[in-house]
């Protein structure tokens, strides 16, 4: 299996660092240049302050949950043997906007997280679930938004469409 890190030994921190770089011009438009990658622009709709130009810092979140569960997904099925053919996410969330609107009794992050997920596999459920187990475990994303308290909820639900 290939590994990511040339490290074998598992007992020593293996640390690895990125970074990107963001700039705004005092508007509701956030420009993030992903030095090995390209540009993204994250602003608010029109009708919460923005000009639309892309998706909100909180969809960004979003997103970037359903990446990262792809990824590590994907991680574990090889290193599970367990054969798959693709996922399709749905997700949303909710926030209540007093918090960032400055009402400090309130969590100005996410309520809820909700995420289905469609698995494309022939494998049996019992090893989906096994899968899915490890892939939570493993993933940095879940895991930063389930310890900050979010209510979580992932349904992970086994296709067999070819």
């Amino acid at each position: 299996m290939n590994k990511v890190v040339d490290e074998i030994d598992f007992t020593k921190p293996i640390i690895r660092r990125k970074s990107l770089s963001a700039s705004n011009s005092g508007n509701m438009t956030t420009t993030v240049e992903f030095p090995e990658f390209f540009s993204m622009t994250f602003d608010e709709p029109v009708k919460h302050g923005g000009e639309g130009n892309g998706p909100s810092p909180l969809q960004g979140v979003l997103a970037s949950l359903c990446g990262c569960e792809a990824v590590t997904f994907n991680r574990t099925a090889k290193d599970m043997d367990f054969s798959y053919n693709g996922l399709k996410f749905d997700a949303e969330f909710t926030i209540d906007i007093r918090g960032r609107m400055g009402e400090r009794s309130i969590v100005p992050h996410f309520k809820t997280v909700r995420l289905q997920v469609h698995v494309n596999t022939e494998e049996e459920e019992e090893r989906l679930r096994e899968v899915v187990e490890e892939t939570e475990a493993r993933c940095p994303v879940f895991n930063l938004i389930k310890d900050a308290g979010v209510k979580l909820e992932c349904l992970w639900i086994r296709s067999t469409q070819k």
